[in-house]
C-alpha cells in the first residue's frame, strides 16, 4: 500500500492540493458520520489547499474585495477541490478500491436556526437531518492536516488559518499520518479583536448570524463601500456601523437585506467584506511570531489597519 499511498499524493498534489495526510478508521468513534456514509471506510484521506496570500491584498489595502470571494472561496469549493478530489478517487477506483469524496455542501445545515456565513441566509436548507455530513475540522485536525485553533479553525505549519480542505473516504488500509501536536495557538485572542462585529468570543466560540452580518460589511467603518446614508431607519443604526450591536436571527436576516455593496458569486456565495479578519490577524500574529514554514519576501500586514470613522454615517 505504500506505493498507493505516494500515487494518491503525487495525485492530490498534482492537481491543487498543498498537504495531504491519512488517518486510519480507529481515531474516529464508531458512531462519527464518517461510518454512516461508508461504513467501509478504513482511511480517511485529507487534501488541504491553500488560500493565497495575494488574494487578500485588495481586502488589506481598502480596494478590492471580490477576488476572496470568488478566488478563494468559490472556486476553491466549486472547481479546484473537486477537481483533486475527483482525480485522486478515479485513480483509487482503478486499483480497485472504492473512494468517496466528501466537501461541505454549503447550503444544507442540521440546525434549525443557524447560518452559514458564506452563503445567503435564504439560500440554506436548514434541518435536513437525513442529509449527513460530517465534521471537517475533526477530520482534518486527525488527519495530521493541522491543528485546531481558538475560534473553531485549522491551523497548519505552512499557511496558518489561509487554507481550505475536504476528504475521501477510502476501504483502502494506507498508513496514517501523525496528528500535529498543538503549538501554533497561543490564545492570543487576535481574532476575537479582528473581528468587525465582536462575533467571537473570549472563549473562541462563533456566533454565526453575528458573522454572518459583519461578514457581509456592516461595519462601515471597516467597509469602504458603505454610503453615508446606508441602513437609514433601523434602530439602532450606528451601533450597527460601528460594530456595537448584537444581533439575532430575525435582526440579522433585516440587516441582511440592506446590506449590498458588491454582486454575489455564483451558488449563493455572498461577497465577503470584512474579507475574514480573524483569519488575517491569526495570520499576522503567525508570521510575526515565525512560527510559519512558508516564508515570503515581505510581511504579510504592512501598516496599521485603515478604518473610516463613525462620525461619517451621522
Amino acid at each position: 500500500m505504500k506505493e498507493l499511498r505516494e500515487r494518491i499524493i503525487e495525485t492530490a498534489k498534482a492537481h491543487g492540493a498543498d498537504l495531504v495526510g491519512f488517518a486510519p478508521a480507529d481515531r474516529f468513534d464508531r458512531a462519527d458520520a464518517i461510518f454512516k456514509i461508508f461504513p467501509q471506510t478504513k482511511t480517511v484521506i485529507g487534501l488541504a489547499f491553500r488560500v493565497l496570500r495575494g488574494i487578500y491584498r485588495g481586502i488589506e489595502e481598502g480596494s478590492t474585495y471580490y477576488q476572496y470571494t470568488t478566488m478563494a472561496v468559490e472556486n476553491m469549493e466549486e472547481t479546484i477541490m473537486p477537481m483533486a478530489q475527483l482525480r485522486v478517487a478515479m485513480m483509487m477506483e482503478a486499483e480497485g478500491f472504492l473512494a468517496l469524496p466528501q466537501k461541505r455542501h454549503q447550503q444544507i445545515m442540521s440546525e434549525e436556526n443557524s447560518t452559514n456565513p458564506e452563503v445567503a441566509y435564504d439560500a440554506i436548507y436548514r434541518g435536513r437531518e437525513a442529509e449527513v455530513q460530517m465534521d471537517f475540522l475533526d477530520a482534518a485536525v486527525k488527519c495530521g492536516l493541522g491543528e485546531r485553533g481558538l475560534y473553531n479553525v485549522l491551523l497548519t505549519e505552512e499557511f496558518g488559518p489561509m487554507v481550505r480542505y475536504c476528504f475521501l473516504l477510502t476501504d483502502a488500509e494506507l498508513s496514517s499520518s501523525e496528528m500535529a501536536a498543538p503549538h501554533l495557538c497561543d490564545h492570543c485572542g487576535a481574532c476575537v479583536k479582528a473581528c468587525p462585529g465582536h462575533a467571537i468570543d473570549e472563549e473562541g466560540h462563533v456566533d454565526p448570524w453575528q458573522c454572518a452580518v459583519y461578514y457581509n460589511g456592516a461595519n462601515g467603518t471597516k467597509n469602504p463601500f458603505m454610503p453615508p446614508d446606508a441602513l437609514a431607519g433601523m434602530e439602532d443604526r450606528l451601533k450597527i456601523i460601528a460594530g456595537e450591536a448584537r444581533v439575532t436571527p430575525e435582526t440579522a436576516k433585516n440587516i441582511l437585506d440592506k446590506l449590498y455593496f458588491y454582486p454575489p458569486a455564483q451558488h449563493a456565495y455572498q461577497c465577503s467584506i470584512c474579507g475574514r479578519a480573524c483569519d488575517r490577524a491569526c495570520y499576522a500574529h503567525l508570521e510575526e511570531k515565525g512560527l510559519l514554514t512558508k516564508k515570503f519576501r515581505t510581511p504579510f500586514r504592512k501598516r496599521e489597519e485603515w478604518s473610516f470613522a463613525v462620525e461619517d454615517f451621522r
